[in-house]
Parts: C-alpha cells; sequence; structure tokens
C-alpha cells in the first residue's frame, strides 16, 4: 500500500466519520472533530496493520488511543466522550466481515461462514476491551478537576 492509497484512506474515513456524525445528531461545531477522531482512528490502525499484520491488535490498539483522544478532547471542547468515541469507532466496526459472514451463509459455505463469524467476534471484543482500558485511566489526566462543580453547589 502506497502513502496515496493511505492518504485516500484516511480522507474517506474523515468523511465517513463527518457524515455520521451528521446523521448522529452531534452538535454542529463537533462536526469537523468528530470526522477527525474516524480519519484518526484508521490512520492508526492503518499504521499498525501495516507492521504487525495482524488486524486485531490492529483495532485494539486504535481503540486505546482513541478514547484516550476523546477523553482529551471530551475536556478541551466541553462536550460527551460519546459523541467522538462513536464517531471515531465508525470506520473500525466490522461491518464488512459481517457481510461477508452473512453471504457465506446463504451462499451454503458453512466453515467461511463461521471464520468470518469468529472473526467479527475477535473485532469486537478488540473495540470493546479497548474503550475499557481507555476508560480505566484517571480521570484527573484528562484535565477533571478533583471534585465536581455539580457537588459543591448549595441548594
Amino acid at each position: 500500500m502506497n502513502l496515496t492509497e493511505i492518504l485516500m484512506q484516511v480522507l474517506m474515513a474523515f468523511i465517513g466519520s463527518f457524515g455520521f456524525s451528521i446523521l448522529f445528531a452531534a452538535p454542529q461545531r463537533l462536526w469537523g472533530w468528530c470526522g477527525f477522531t474516524g480519519a484518526f482512528s484508521w490512520g492508526i490502525y492503518l499504521f499498525i496493520g501495516r507492521y504487525l499484520q495482524m488486524p486485531v491488535v490492529g483495532t485494539f490498539v486504535a481503540t486505546v488511543i482513541l478514547t484516550i483522544v476523546c477523553r482529551y478532547l471530551a475536556v478541551f471542547l466541553r462536550a460527551t466522550t460519546t459523541v467522538f468515541l462513536v464517531c471515531g469507532i465508525f470506520p473500525l466496526v466490522p461491518g464488512a466481515s459481517v457481510y461477508y459472514m452473512a453471504y457465506a451463509l446463504v451462499a451454503g459455505m458453512d466453515m467461511t461462514a463461521l471464520e468470518r463469524g469468529l472473526d467479527c467476534i475477535k473485532l469486537a471484543l478488540a473495540i470493546g476491551v479497548g474503550i475499557g482500558f481507555g476508560y480505566c485511566l484517571p480521570a484527573k489526566m484528562f484535565g477533571w478537576r478533583k471534585i465536581a462543580e455539580v457537588w459543591n453547589e448549595k441548594s
């Protein structure tokens, strides 16, 4: 894969995540940042995949780094992490694997369907565990105050 192909894939990930942020009804001021998170996650996936040749590890590492970046963006832009995370995860979701699994099931290729299904499960678990790892880090690392202002209000 040459540099032009990589840049095109990252650009398409940006456009896809940007469009998904519109469909997801993210605030308009965050659309560009949502597109950035998708391009960023796909770029990391391609970088890891180029050297390790292991899609599950690439997905896991990209998801952990994406979760950390989304937590920083949430504090920096005063928004919820979910807005950035859902849009940023969009390029990593194993949609093609699900399609090929369903196609193999319909075509009667049971072993191929089983292999594709296991690939989907491994990628989905990598995404879930990666998000979990990213959220295990203390909130103070991302700029959260020691005590939330909500608890200091007097009623």
